[in-house]
């Protein structure tokens, strides 16, 4: 079977089908919420640790790559900092400003922009966008948890009409930032020489599918589609957020640096990723808005994979250029 086709299938089984399964488990009452929060907690402590080590034990650590993982931080930054300063401040209640600006912060690098490179350009493609995705992970447990642990204390010392009280160990030494000791590892392996054994590499392609699952099960139970549905109107300025203003201001700093076609035209992609599935897992874990978080996510994902991915593939296979 072709390659392409096998992503396709990829999307689906490692995706789709445990979004609906998680959906199925709440929908016929057999996982409890504590169930769903263990089983996101098992999966940021454990596999994503061992994944993470794994991921950086390999990383190629050369000067010339360092342009991607340093746009992966941007990537993350730059639509973060631009829903906070102008678009989260509406909400006034803390819960739902956190979550809009963590939903801003996250996008879906790894899976979703990382297959849609694949189908256009290949595995070159796809291997530009894992380069750009590793940091991501990282920011996920070093800012956007602290910033999520700051919004929800922000919002008890409100209701509680009490002064903030929030300290370093509280936003930076917690079990959630367990996956920055497995980053650290993993680097200290590599700059070291130490080889990783060959059986650890099919340990790590088989994580990948794991934690897919572990991931998505919790968000498909969390999915509410009535209340979501209420918070659609008020998230529309995150399509253009993110496929017009992030990708745009991108592409004019980009094209001046970088001629390599594929290479721009997977930053690009990247740029414009949809909302991530990590945005509902650090509402879930910090007990921010949950809810705004799932109606970022879908609204997000329906306009890229309807509109803005179409577009782009047939730009390119029309012979576009950037």
């Amino acid at each position: 079977m072709n390659p392409t086709y096998l992503r396709i299938i990829f999307v689906f089984t490692d995706i789709i089908l445990p979004l609906v399964t998680g959906y199925y488990l709440k929908r016929k009452n057999l996982m409890s919420g504590d169930m769903c929060n263990l089983l996101i907690r098992i999966n940021i402590v454990v596999f994503c640790t061992i994944l993470t080590l794994l991921s950086f034990w390999v990383l190629p650590l050369s000067p010339q790559l360092l342009w991607l993982p340093l746009l992966g931080i941007l990537f993350t930054i730059v639509p973060g900092f631009i829903g906070w300063a102008f678009f989260a401040r509406r909400f006034k209640d803390y819960l739902q400003r956190g979550a809009y600006v963590v939903s801003a912060l996250l996008s879906n690098i790894g899976a979703v922009a990382g297959l849609c490179s694949f189908i256009v350009y290949g595995e070159i493609g796809y291997a530009y966008v894992q380069l750009v995705a590793t940091f991501q992970n990282m920011l996920l447990v070093i800012l956007c948890f602290p910033l999520a642990q700051y919004y929800f204390a922000k919002e008890t010392a409100t209701l509680r009409q009490t002064k903030l009280k929030l300290s370093f160990r509280e936003m930076f030494l917690t079990i959630n930032q367990v996956p920055v000791l497995g980053m650290a590892a993993g680097i200290l392996l590599q700059l070291s020489g130490v080889d990783r054994p060959l059986f650890l590499g099919t340990v790590s392609q088989s994580l990948v599918h794991l934690v897919a699952w572990i991931s998505m099960v919790p968000v498909g139970y969390l999915i509410d589609f009535g209340q979501a549905r209420s918070y659609y109107g008020r998230v529309l300025d995150m399509i253009p957020l993110r496929f017009v203003i992030v990708p745009g201001l991108f592409y004019l700093c980009m094209k001046n640096v970088f001629t390599d076609q594929v290479l721009l035209g997977t930053l690009i992609i990247t740029a414009a990723a949809p909302g991530a599935v990590n945005s509902v897992v650090t509402a879930r874990l910090y007990k921010l808005d949950v809810d705004l978080t799932i109606a970022c996510f879908l609204l997000t994902m329906v306009v890229f994979v309807l509109v803005v991915f179409p577009v782009f593939f047939f730009y390119v296979a029309g012979g576009g250029k950037f």
